[in-house]
């Protein structure tokens, strides 16, 4: 992999004089305060200004400000006119746009297509402070404030949009966004190399449009330039069967002579002589080839290609070998160049190192912002995931190669979360990042690395070339609980349980010292066919995870349970797979509350799989064999009422799907049995998400005084503290002792009103 200019070697522009400011400012009277007539740099972001290093526009301004440039933010504007795109005046390089830390329709929109109540990126957690499709939105406003200042898109929402792309919201294939946003420039992935060596150049006097040799980016041209040797993309991949020509001498009324002329191979003389010609390869000139994506207009009208391009997108992932791609979008070309060389630890230290003031701006008050809140005490000690997760857009967008932090750089963090952040209890909320435990995990050689074209390290199963040692992590774990002040370090972020159970030592540290009673894990469903597609390991994994949990717990003397979390209609998953996936969970006594369905985020493999019915995991052709796609509403219902089964209000839907299936053995009263027979007469069940919720205009929980729940993700059973086991047979026999009461009370009321008979029976009552 070739070497990249280190983020801190560049020189500073003459605006370092004024220093580091104590927020990047967000009106004219700070810059007046900081001395500043004008911004060089002005960022756009559709999320509240948090200067934390998990806020995109913190880490980029810091990063911008450290090489001398004058950044300012516009958070969250009104985009309803350009007037507040003008209040800091006219940057002298460029704005930078970005949509916040997610894509703004995701932000916006559940799986069901329905707008979110809410917005955990804004003061207060108010929903409509951004708009649908936040970076064409901001983009043109920009150039209708400043006609002439470059805009440079970057952020997550233009990472995953950046080519031709199904979007799930139209339903159908949209244009790169670079070209609907009317930006100069996209930045994808992680873009601090990207973004400094355009503001360095742009600093020096260069055009926007004579940028195009910085990885990471993409922009518009109209001509493969001189020297670059183009390859079809069908030729790498071909998409389907190529029939082979037929000569043109043959008639072609003849159907048999042209049946004999298709089978025949090539005829040559053994005596004649041959040039030799040498062609160029692409093998040998990878740094000036060139893939050439079917266009966006082919992609759109063929969901088949749509499918290949995708593939072929994935396979040139790899900073190490990826070669530059292009699509045509009406007369001009979308270049992509390849994606960034990762950071050092050094730059990442660098980069996480700045002078975050660690809090939102004071211009919000004592507003909370939702995802501060959540993620205020927590430290990212990585980047990236070679995990490769179909239905994720992690790798896509960070990369599959981690990129990691020293453990010195990591503990002077946690030392400044205990010193300057406001309501510290000595808690570190999380200490991961896209995953709990690949830190400092990595390909054996880094020629190996270089060379890879597989889209996950652990699927099928952990690649024999992957180094699987947890060391660095658990002396990592061990360092941190042991600084003064800090009383307890919890791990928050998702763990990859197939790749922990390498290392029982690991697994016995995380739980005897790092589990705040409950961890959470994705084995994602119970079913090969949806685990193949989403590239995920068996259930067989969890299993010994699980073994191993419960082992170390029971040592540590402690009461811990794992939440699991499952995926409802995801590509090739079938009613069936849901039904024994409902089976599971009632065997093992979970009750799913809050249910995630399958999200078609853009550029993400899974998506392809959703909108072709193809599987890009493997070649693509018309022939090919398809995958169960989960589309119409009444399905996506039926497969969140499987994980749900234990709702009442899903009962008639399973009831019908079960007879349909043959598998009415499934309905009644038994332990074996997934649903009764019967509808209760009233429906007094209520989700514990709605239990907990806060009620309409009050900020006030009123006290529970029914059974208590202990999380609303999961109706995991409370722990004997808690207040016993739900599942235990006296509850179960005072639930239904309840029942037949109110049965009965019912009965004697009608019975005095004169509308039925007697009762025969007293009501029972449990002892």
């Amino acid at each position: 992999m070739q070497a990249a200019k280190p983020l801190f070697d560049y020189p500073k522009y003459w605006a370092e004089c004024f220093g580091p400011a104590p927020f990047l400012p967000m009106s004219r009277e700070e810059m007046d305060q900081l001395g500043w007539d004008s911004c060089d740099i002005i960022i756009v972001t559709g999320d509240a200004y948090v200067d934390h290093p998990s806020f995109g526009m913190a880490i980029i301004g810091r990063l911008l400000e450290a090489q001398g440039f004058r950044v300012g933010i516009i958070a969250q504007p009104n985009w309803q006119s350009k007037d507040d795109f003008m209040k800091l005046g006219e940057p002298n390089l460029f704005f930078g746009v970005a949509a916040g830390n997610m894509d703004s329709m995701i932000n916006r929109y559940t799986a069901d297509k329905k707008i979110r109540s809410d917005d955990a990126y804004t003061p207060g957690g108010l929903a409509g402070k951004r708009p649908d499709r936040a970076s064409l939105v901001y983009s043109q406003r920009c150039k209708e404030a400043y006609k002439h200042v470059p805009i440079v898109l970057g952020g997550i929402e233009a990472s995953l949009r950046r080519i031709a792309h199904y979007d799930y919201w139209q339903d159908r294939v949209r244009n790169s966004i670079l070209i609907d946003a009317c930006a100069d420039i996209l930045l994808y992935g992680n873009a601090e190399r990207a973004i400094v060596e355009v503001a360095q150049r742009l600093s020096y006097g260069h055009k926007i449009e004579d940028i195009t040799d910085v990885r990471g980016t993409a922009f518009i041209r109209r001509d493969t330039p001189q020297g670059w040797y183009e390859v079809d993309s069908t030729r790498i991949d071909r998409p389907g069967k190529i029939d082979k020509i037929i000569n043109p001498y043959v008639n072609t009324q003849d159907t048999a002579a042209c049946a004999i002329e298709q089978e025949k191979g090539p005829v040559e003389d053994p005596g004649e002589a041959k040039v030799v010609q040498i062609l160029a390869s692409p093998k040998m000139t990878r740094d000036k080839t060139v893939i050439r994506l079917p266009s966006v207009e082919k992609v759109r009208g063929d969901a088949v290609l749509y499918a290949h391009a995708n593939r072929v997108l994935h396979l040139e992932t790899n900073p190490g070998n990826a070669r530059a791609l292009v699509q045509k979008h009406g007369e001009v070309d979308v270049w992509f160049n390849p994606p960034p060389i990762p950071m050092t630890t050094e730059e990442m230290d660098y980069v996480f190192g700045m002078p975050y003031a660690r809090v939102p701006h004071p211009a919000y008050g004592k507003e909370k912002i939702p995802a501060y809140e959540m993620i205020r005490f927590s430290v990212n000690i990585m980047r990236g995931c070679f995990g490769g997760c179909t239905f994720c857009s992690i790798t896509e967008h960070e990369g599959r190669i981690i990129q990691n932090r020293s453990e010195e750089s990591i503990i002077r963090e946690i030392e400044e979360i205990r010193d300057k952040v406001p309501g510290f209890t000595g808690v570190i909320s999380d200490l991961g990042g896209p995953t709990a435990n690949m830190y400092r995990i990595a390909c054996k050689t880094p020629e190996i690395e270089s060379a890879c074209r597989k889209p996950s390290c652990v699927f099928p199963g952990i690649c024999p070339n992957l180094n699987t040692d947890h060391s660095s992590l658990i002396q990592l774990y061990r360092s941190a609980r042991a600084l003064p002040g800090v009383k307890k370090i919890l791990i928050a972020s998702g763990l990859r349980y197939d790749l922990a159970v390498e290392s029982p030592e690991y697994v016995k540290e995380l739980v005897t010292h790092h589990v705040g009673g409950y961890l959470k894990i994705a084995p994602e469903h119970t079913e090969e066919g949806p685990l193949n597609q989403m590239m995920k390991p068996g259930i067989g994994s969890y299993d010994k995870f699980k073994r191993m949990f419960e082992k170390y717990t029971k040592e540590a003397g402690k009461e811990q349970y794992l939440i699991p979390y499952f995926i409802a209609a995801h590509p090739g998953t079938t009613d069936e797979d849901m039904m024994n996936l409902a089976l599971w969970l009632k065997g093992n006594g979970f009750r799913a509350d809050q249910v995630q369905a399958f999200y078609p985020s853009p550029m993400a493999t899974a998506t392809a799989m959703y909108h072709s019915g193809k599987n890009p995991l493997r070649k693509v052709t018309y022939k090919s064999d398809g995958v169960t796609i989960v589309k119409s509403e009444e399905q996506r219902r039926l497969h969140k009422a499987f994980l749900r089964y234990h709702d009442p209000k899903g009962w008639p839907m399973l009831r019908e799907a079960l007879t349909r299936m043959g598998r009415a053995d499934l309905i009644g009263p038994g332990k074996n049995q997934l649903i009764p027979l019967h509808q209760p007469a009233t429906d007094s069940y209520q989700s514990a998400r709605r239990k907990n919720s806060t009620p309409a205009g009050s900020h006030k929980v009123a006290k529970e005084t029914t059974t208590k729940i202990l999380t609303q993700h999961t109706g995991l059973p409370p722990r004997a503290s808690d207040g016993g086991n739900p599942w235990d047979k006296r509850e179960q026999a005072k639930a239904a002792a309840f029942a037949r009461n109110q049965q009965a009370a019912k009965e004697r009321k009608d019975a005095a009103k004169g509308k039925g008979p007697k009762p025969a029976r007293k009501p029972v009552v449990p002892r």
